[in-house]
């Protein structure tokens, strides 16, 4: 699978990996489609590994940070597959992190 181009989910988010480097280190944006802020949704950097396996159905993780209209983090893993008709798909969990005021208000701020 390479990461490599533009990826879309249920949602309407996209995903933009520029290259994959030939140790699995990847770079991009996501322009995601949902948000709880009322600022503007801007584009946001993405980083990542992929696990380059000869099977072609690879793992990989990345980490997005909404730093231009959030205060929060977001972190994916997942794997690819290629579908019966050669179309490729990516798997993913997701995590989140917003940023909160206090100690005792952690135990909501990772979805």
């Amino acid at each position: 699978c390479n990461l490599t181009g533009w990826w879309e989910n249920d949602l309407g988010s996209r995903m933009h990996v520029f290259e994959v480097d030939s140790e699995g280190n990847f770079s991009g944006e996501y322009h995601t489609s949902v948000s709880s802020t009322d600022k503007p949704i801007q584009p946001s950097p993405l980083v990542g590994s992929q696990h380059l396996d000869k099977d072609g159905q690879c793992t990989f993780g990345f980490t997005v940070n909404w730093k231009k209209f959030s205060d929060s983090t977001a972190v994916f893993v997942g794997q690819c597959f290629t579908r019966d008709n050669s179309d490729e798909v990516l798997q993913t969990s997701w995590l989140l992190r917003e940023k909160v005021d206090s100690l005792p208000s952690d135990w909501k701020a990772t979805r």
